[in-house]
C-alpha cells in the first residue's frame, strides 16, 4: 500500500446530511475526474455496473440470511456465499444468560432440578426484535447460539421440554429478519451447574451414583457461584478449579472413558459410558429435528470447552500447576477420593500473587463430617467408583488414602497401551455426533468443532478423524488479564511463557505492544490450525473482555478506556489474522452488580445497568440507523468497526485505526484451479487458488451509521492497483459497495477508507519508545558524557 499522499485524489464523498433528505447517491468514478464520470455514465459498461449496484443492495453486508447468500457454505479455509465471494463473518455469543434457567429460586437450587425451565434465554419473545435489530446494527449477526443439555432434558432419562423447542423454533424464526444466521452450540463448563458450572442435567450425576446434596461438604464441587450469591473478590474466577474436583473430574471420565476406566459401572445393562453418550445424542437429535433445518440455523457445535477429566492425568497426587488453575481449595485427585468416600482430608490452598498467578499459602481440613458422596443405590453401591477400581485404597493402620495404581488413566487397565484422550476418545466421538446430527437434518449443515481453549490444534487431528463440512473453531483468551481482572499498559505473551521462552521476550508495552502480543498469540493459533488440518476453516468461538476490570473502576467513573483498549487489541489481533469471531457475549440481562448472573463473570457488550430510564420504556426503532439502538452498550467505539464482510477475492490485510476510523484493505482475485491448490499453512501468504468459482465482482463493507453519520466517507485506491473502483455508500444498510473496473485472477486491489471529519481519538497509541524514548535518551547522554570524561581525564 503506498503512502497517503500518493493515493489517487479522485474518489467518491458521500454527504450524509444530504443523503437522509434524499434517496439518491452522488457516485463518482475513483481515477477519472467528476466530468468523466458523467461522460461515462451514458456507456453501456457503466450502466451494467450500476445495475449490478442497485441490485446486490437489495441486502447489506452483514446479511448472512439465506435469500442473501444462498446459503453459507465451506469452500477450503473460506465461508463463501452463492457468488463465491469470501465471507468473514462476526458475531457474538448469545448468551451467557442460556447457561441458567429461567425464573429460578436460587434458594431451591438443588430441590428444584426437574422443574427448571429455559424458556426465554437468551431473552424473552417479546424484546427478540430490539435485540436483534441491536445486533444487526452493531454488525454482529454471526450468532453462537447457546443450549445445554439441561435445557432440553432437565425433567429426566428421555423427557424433552417441548415448550423450549417451541420457544427456540420461534427465536429462529425471526433471524432472517435481521440478516441473523446461528449455529447451535451445546454448551457446558465443569460438566454441569450441579457441579459449579454449566451443562448437563442433574439426573446425569445422580446416575453415576453422586449425591448432589452432600458435593460441597465433600469437596466434589464449588457451588457458591452458581446458587446466585454475590461473590467476594477472593470468590470470581474460582469456577474453573471445578476441573479438577471430584464430580467434575469422573463425570468427564465416565462419559469420554467410561468402557475403559470404568467397565464395572452399569446402567440398564449398559455400560456408564454408552449410557451417557446415548442419551446425549438422543438430546442432540431432538433439538435438531425441532429447530435444525430452519434456514437461519447453519450448523452445530457439539460441545462447548470440552474437558479430559482424568484421562491422561500424570499424577494422582499433584496437578500440573501449568495447566490447572491452582486457586481456593485444589485437593489432588488422591485427595479428593478420600473426600468423596468420607474422609476428612487435609487439602492445599492457594491464593493469588505476583507475578506468578497464585501461592500454596495454607492448607484447610475439608469434610469435617466425614460424610460421603456416594448414594448406596448408585451403580457402585456406596463405594467411590475409582476404589471399586482399584485406583486406591484406604489404609486402615495409617488413616490415609494411598495409590494402588499409580498409571491408571494413562493406560488401558487391561491392554496396557497408552490411551490417548483426544484420539482414543474425542475424535471418535465426534464423528460418530456428526452422523447423528446430519441424519437428523441435512448434509450441507456444518459441523463446528473445538478443543480446550487456547491450546494449539493437535497435529494428530488427522483427516480420516474429522467430519465432513467440518469448522474449527477454538477458544482464546488473554488468561492474564482474565485470571487478575486487571489491564494496564503491560501485557504478558502467555504462550511465549509457557513454551519456555526468555521471559523478558514475554512482556509488551502499551497499546501498540498489547495490539502486537494479541496478534502473535491469535496468529499462532489460527496458523497451528492450518497446520494441522490444511485448508480448513477457522473462526474462534469465544474471546472477550471482563467488564469488570481493575477492580470494577468503570462502573463507578463511567471511564471504560481500558476497557476499550483492551478490547481494540484483541479484535485488531483477530483482524490482523483475517479470522472471523463470536465475541463472549450479549447477555440482555446484565447488571454492575451481579454481572452474566452466572459465577461472577461479567462479559457483556450489553448492559441493563448502561440504559437510560428513558429507553427502557421506548418502543425501540429497529432500522439500522437508529441510534437509540445503541443504548445500553459497552465499549462501542471497540467494538462496532467497519470490516469486508463479503469479498470478491481473498482478503490478504485489514487494519482499522479506532482512533480515526479509518482503515486499509487489501485483497486480491485467486486462479480458480482446484487441482494446483496446496495447503499452506500461514495467514500470509495466502491461498493462490480456490476450487469455487468467484460471479460477482462486487466486495460489501460493513461500515457502521454510528462512525459515519454526519461525516464524508472518503475511499481512495493505491496508485499501482489496476484500473480504479466504483463504490457507493449507503448508511440506511451500513453498506459500502466496492467494484473494480478490472478483476482479473492474479490482481492486486488495496483501498484506504477514512472519514471527513476523523474522529476524535479515544486514547494514545503508545509503546516503550513513547513512553520511556525520551528518558533513555536523556539518561544514554549522561552515560556518555560521564565516559567520555572519564576517558578524557
Amino acid at each position: 500500500m503506498s503512502s497517503s499522499a500518493s493515493l489517487d485524489a479522485s474518489f467518491v464523498i458521500v454527504d450524509h446530511e444530504d443523503q437522509r433528505s434524499s434517496p439518491a447517491l452522488r457516485e463518482h468514478k475513483l481515477g477519472k475526474s467528476p466530468d468523466v464520470w458523467e461522460e461515462l455514465k451514458a456507456g453501456s459498461e457503466v450502466d451494467d455496473v450500476k445495475a449490478r449496484t442497485q441490485k446486490e443492495h437489495k441486502s447489506y453486508a452483514h446479511d448472512w440470511s439465506k435469500d442473501a447468500t444462498g446459503g453459507i457454505r465451506v469452500s477450503g479455509r473460506h465461508f463463501v456465499d452463492k457468488d463465491g465471494r469470501v465471507c468473514w463473518l462476526r458475531g457474538v455469543n448469545l448468551s451467557g444468560s442460556c447457561k441458567t434457567p429461567s425464573k429460578e429460586d436460587p434458594s431451591k437450587f438443588l430441590d428444584d432440578h426437574k422443574l427448571v425451565t429455559f424458556v426465554d434465554r437468551p431473552f424473552p419473545l417479546a424484546e427478540a426484535h430490539e435485540h436483534l435489530a441491536r445486533l444487526r446494527r452493531w454488525g454482529l449477526t454471526f450468532i453462537r447460539l447457546l443450549v445445554t443439555w439441561e435445557a432440553i432434558e432437565h425433567e429426566g432419562p428421555g423427557i424433552y421440554d417441548a415448550a423450549y423447542f417451541t420457544y427456540l423454533h420461534d427465536l429462529l424464526s425471526l433471524f432472517s429478519e435481521y440478516g441473523l444466521v446461528a449455529f447451535f452450540s451445546m454448551h457446558q463448563d465443569v460438566w454441569s451447574r450441579y457441579a459449579g458450572g454449566s451443562g448437563a442435567p442433574a439426573w446425569t450425576l445422580e446416575v453415576a451414583g453422586f449425591d448432589l446434596n452432600a458435593l460441597e461438604d465433600t469437596g466434589a464441587a464449588w457451588l457458591k457461584g452458581v446458587r446466585g450469591h454475590e461473590l467476594s473478590a477472593n470468590e470470581r474466577g474460582l469456577w474453573p478449579t471445578g476441573y479438577t474436583k471430584l464430580a467434575a473430574s469422573t463425570m468427564a471420565t465416565l462419559f469420554w472413558g467410561g468402557e475403559i476406566f470404568a467397565p464395572k459401572l452399569q446402567i440398564e445393562g449398559q455400560n456408564i459410558q454408552t449410557y451417557l453418550q446415548n442419551k446425549f445424542l438422543d438430546a442432540w437429535t431432538a433439538l435438531v429435528k425441532a429447530v435444525g433445518n430452519l434456514d437461519s440455523v447453519i450448523g452445530f457445535e457439539m460441545m462447548n470447552e470440552p474437558h479430559f477429566g482424568y484421562i491422561g492425568h500424570l499424577s494422582l497426587h499433584e496437578f500440573d500447576y501449568n495447566t490447572h488453575l491452582h486457586l481456593g481449595d485444589i485437593p489432588s485427585a488422591l485427595q479428593s477420593f478420600a473426600l468423596g468416600a468420607g474422609h476428612p482430608t487435609r487439602v492445599p490452598h492457594w491464593t493469588r500473587t505476583y507475578p506468578w498467578p497464585s501461592k500454596l499459602t495454607h492448607h484447610e481440613i475439608v469434610n469435617r463430617e466425614g460424610c460421603s458422596v456416594w448414594r448406596a443405590d448408585g451403580p457402585s453401591q456406596g463405594q467411590c467408583p475409582w476404589e471399586l477400581h482399584g485406583v486406591w485404597g484406604w489404609d486402615k493402620r495409617k488413616g490415609e488414602a494411598v495409590v494402588l495404581r499409580e498409571n491408571y488413566f494413562l493406560k488401558h487397565p487391561t491392554t496396557n497401551e497408552k490411551v490417548t484422550w483426544y484420539t482414543d476418545c474425542y475424535f471418535p466421538f465426534i464423528q460418530r455426533w456428526s452422523t447423528v446430527v446430519r441424519n437428523a437434518s441435512s448434509p450441507e449443515k456444518i459441523v463446528f468443532t473445538e478443543v480446550l481453549p487456547n491450546e494449539f490444534c493437535p497435529s494428530v487431528w488427522t483427516a480420516d478423524r474429522r467430519p465432513e463440512n467440518m469448522v474449527y473453531a477454538p477458544h482464546w483468551y488473554d488468561l492474564i488479564a482474565l485470571f487478575r481482572k486487571e489491564f494496564g499498559n503491560l501485557t504478558i505473551n502467555v504462550q511465549s511463557v509457557t513454551s519456555g521462552k526468555f521471559i523478558l521476550k514475554a512482556f509488551h508495552w502499551g497499546q501498540r505492544g498489547a495490539k502486537d502480543n494479541y496478534a502473535s498469540q491469535l496468529r499462532n493459533i489460527v496458523e497451528s490450525s492450518y497446520k494441522s488440518l490444511g485448508e480448513t476453516p477457522t473462526i474462534i468461538g469465544e474471546c472477550g473482555v471482563p467488564m469488570d476490570l481493575n477492580n470494577h473502576e468503570a462502573f463507578s467513573t463511567g471511564n471504560w478506556m481500558w476497557h476499550a483498549r483492551m478490547m481494540d487489541a484483541l479484535i485488531s489481533g483477530l483482524e490482523r489474522s483475517l479470522v472471523g469471531f463470536t465475541l463472549w457475549n450479549y447477555n440482555p440481562f446484565n447488571n454492575n452488580t451481579h454481572g452474566d448472573y452466572w459465577n461472577g463473570e461479567n462479559f457483556s457488550l450489553f448492559s441493563q445497568e448502561s440504559k437510560s430510564q428513558e429507553a427502557k420504556h421506548v418502543d425501540m426503532n429497529v432500522q439500522q440507523v437508529n441510534d437509540n439502538l445503541d443504548d445500553g452498550g459497552r465499549i462501542l467505539r471497540a467494538i462496532v468497526r467497519p470490516y469486508p464482510a463479503k469479498t470478491a477475492g481473498v482478503p490478504t490485510k485489514f487494519d482499522y485505526d479506532l482512533n480515526s476510523g479509518s482503515f486499509t484493505f487489501e485483497w486480491t482475485v485467486p486462479s480458480i484451479n482446484p487441482s494446483a491448490s496446496s495447503p499452506v499453512a500461514l495467514i500470509d501468504p495466502p491461498v493462490s487458488n480456490l476450487d469455487h468459482t468467484l460471479t460477482s465482482t462486487t466486495t460489501e463493507i460493513f461500515f457502521p451509521s454510528m462512525l459515519a453519520r454526519g461525516r464524508k466517507v472518503i475511499v481512495q485506491s493505491s496508485e499501482d492497483c489496476a484500473g480504479g473502483y466504483l463504490h457507493r455508500y449507503d448508511e440506511e444498510s451500513q453498506t459500502l459497495s466496492i467494484i473494480p473496473n478490472e478483476n482479473a485472477s492474479g490482481i492486486r486491489h488495496s483501498i484506504r477508507v477514512s472519514l471527513d471529519p476523523p474522529l476524535k481519538p479515544l486514547f494514545l497509541l503508545n509503546s516503550f519508545w513513547t513512553d520511556f524514548g525520551k528518558l533513555i535518551s536523556i539518561l544514554s547522554c549522561i552515560v556518555v558524557a560521564i565516559l567520555a570524561i572519564w576517558v578524557s581525564a
